[in-house]
């Protein structure tokens, strides 16, 4: 993505913005990529970005994946339950807010390498995360994509 973050309207945002994020899932293990990029630089995450003008979530989701990290993967269900992100800065104004809609999927090929939006990229057990430093509600949402996989 070209552009900084006040440019395109991702700093101070008018409104939220919506993002789709993808847990691809392999032999019991998620893919996880730390942010290269600020809010949450350096914290373990999955790979996603914002939906574009006429894309589906899902599509988008897949889209933010091949971009990010190069990995293929098929979209299993309707996306997983929305993640709100909001910070503030010192004064209280909104300085990023996004609605990050999920998809749990099956990974379908290409090794995962970590690209300009990813510092590293790595396949975890969920037992793993705990300890790890991740982006609000990652591990909820890897339970429900977990068991959407499972029971999908």
């Amino acid at each position: 993505m070209s552009g900084s973050s006040e440019e395109d309207g991702r700093l101070f945002p008018a409104r939220p913005l919506i993002g789709v994020s993808v847990a691809v899932i392999r032999e019991g293990r998620v893919l996880l990529a730390a942010r290269a990029n600020e809010p949450m630089r350096g914290v373990w995450t999955l790979p996603g970005g914002l939906v574009e003008a006429g894309e589906s979530l899902a599509a988008g989701a897949l889209r933010e994946l091949r971009e990010e990290v190069g990995s293929l993967a098929e979209v299993v269900g309707p996306s997983l339950t929305p993640t709100e992100i909001i910070l503030r800065d010192e004064a209280g104004r909104v300085r990023h807010h996004y609605v990050i809609h999920p998809h749990a999927a099956l990974w379908r090929g290409v090794e995962p390498e970590p690209g300009p939006e990813a510092l590293a990229v790595r396949w975890a057990a969920l037992d793993e995360i705990a300890g790890l430093p991740t982006t609000p509600g990652l591990i909820d949402t890897l339970r429900e994509a977990f068991s959407r996989v499972e029971h999908g």
